[in-house]
């Protein structure tokens, strides 16, 4: 069975972890209630910083930050765009983006199609 999945690679401060996860939690919550299949957040545990390329150089991650890896699994991407549609007009997740509790500008983000689970 094929999926569609929304993943994310953000810094977050580590004073503001808590914050984050409530965050997470509440908007979680909402794919979930929109019709999103599963929603992970995981933060990082081997992440060492790589000479070209890593997680941490991705993002510009700072002294003081952890990074997130998270993805919100859908049915396909006609399904994505279906659920994320009603998130964004979701007035729970209306917020300042100043508010947030990490650098939006500094977060990666992607839609892919599943082509091999095993």
């Amino acid at each position: 069975m094929s999926f569609y999945v929304d993943g994310f690679v953000v810094p977050v401060p580590k004073n503001k972890f808590d914050a984050y996860r409530k965050l997470a939690r509440k908007a979680g919550k909402i794919y979930r209630e929109h019709g999103a299949l599963e929603v992970v957040e995981c933060t990082a545990d081997d992440v060492p910083v790589g000479k070209l390329t890593s997680f941490p150089r991705s993002v510009k991650c700072k002294a003081g930050e952890t990074i997130v890896f998270s993805w919100i699994v859908y049915k396909s991407r006609a399904h994505r765009d279906k659920v994320l549609a009603k998130v964004m007009q979701d007035p729970r997740l209306k917020m300042n983006p100043k508010d947030l509790p990490f650098d939006g500008k500094r977060m990666i983000f992607g839609g892919f199609k599943s082509f091999l689970e095993v």
